[in-house]
């Protein structure tokens, strides 16, 4: 590893030369495009040196995991639940950019439009390190497109991230404190909707923590990828007690709630993303609801390793 990492320095100082060395002779035969590849390959480094600056800041016992994200509706009805569905494909989006495996393991629809809720699971190295400081309250607001009188609404969806568990980590968890439900699976009709009862909901009692997969057309393969979701939603548990135990900024350690919001999405009467843990601004929000949201995540992993302000005010 550090091997590696010593060859992509040299690299990136390689290349950096070879930027200076192409402007200098630009300048000095008069030759533009030089200058102009040379001011590309500069670029090109400082775009490199950033992104590898901001994975220096992944240095988490489970960061460079695959990654379970959770998308819950808040209270609002089809309002809410048409926001957990443009959250959803937001995050498959934005792992999609990185490169990430995207795949759906759990969705249940909303009555009208929407979904209630759905479990995507992201595979690629790091996935959890850059996801983790997603897990929260999400506001959006805007004209609501179900509302006949073009009124102005606001709307919640809840967003949990959770690492996937690997053969060398250990949760014990007894059968004799889980529920294990069994129902049929929802979908959007047609051959791919199962008549069997084939999708597993498992609830752990002792916590209420409560996982569900309907991947699969096999009641024992979802059976399976739901204990592996609920050992990973029970190593996460812990990984937060540690990690709050640890932190020195009390802010940090609020848990997942309705009143804690950490982005808002203004859409209508102006176009405005704001996260109101780091002050990060998008004024491109189609552009953010398209998966752009890595500077939002650098920002706050950021102020997680060398911390920051008590978050900042939100956004009408």
């Amino acid at each position: 590893m550090l091997d590696e990492q010593v060859a992509a320095i040299r690299k990136l100082e390689g290349e950096l030369d070879d930027g200076v060395t192409f402007i200098e002779m630009g300048e000095a035969e008069n030759d533009p495009a030089s200058v102009a590849e040379g001011e590309a390959s500069i670029r090109r480094v400082e775009a490199e040196t950033a992104r590898r600056q901001v994975e220096t800041l992944l240095s988490g016992e489970a960061d460079n995991n695959d990654t379970y994200l959770e998308v819950h509706s808040g209270a609002g009805g089809t309002e809410s639940q048409d926001w957990a569905r443009m959250l959803s494909r937001m995050y498959a989006r934005w792992g999609e950019r990185r490169g990430f495996k995207v795949d759906l393991i759990e969705q249940t629809d909303g009555e009208e439009a929407g979904i209630k809720g759905a479990t995507l699971l992201l595979k690629g190295h790091n996935a959890y390190g850059w996801a983790k400081t997603e897990s929260g309250v999400h506001r959006l607001v805007r004209i609501s497109p179900f509302d006949s009188n073009a009124r102005r609404h606001t709307s919640f969806a809840s967003v949990w991230v959770y690492p996937v568990v690997d053969d060398r980590i250990v949760v014990d968890i007894k059968e004799s404190d889980c529920r294990i439900d069994t129902y049929r699976s929802s979908g959007a009709g047609g051959q791919h909707v199962n008549t069997t009862d084939s999708a597993v909901r498992i609830t752990h009692i002792p916590t209420g923590i409560v996982v569900a997969c309907q991947q699969e057309r096999s009641q024992h393969k979802n059976r399976a990828t739901a204990w592996n979701m609920l050992r990973a939603r029970m190593y996460e548990a812990e990984l937060k007690r540690r990690e709050e135990k640890a932190s020195a900024d009390q802010a940090a350690k609020t848990d997942i709630g309705w009143g804690h919001q950490i982005r808002s999405y203004v859409l209508q009467p102006y176009q405005l993303v704001k996260d109101l843990r780091t002050g990060t601004v998008s004024q491109t929000p189609s552009e953010v609801l398209d998966g752009e949201l890595d500077p939002f995540m650098e920002a706050a992993l950021a102020q997680r390793v060398y911390g920051g302000g008590e978050g900042v005010e939100d956004i009408d």
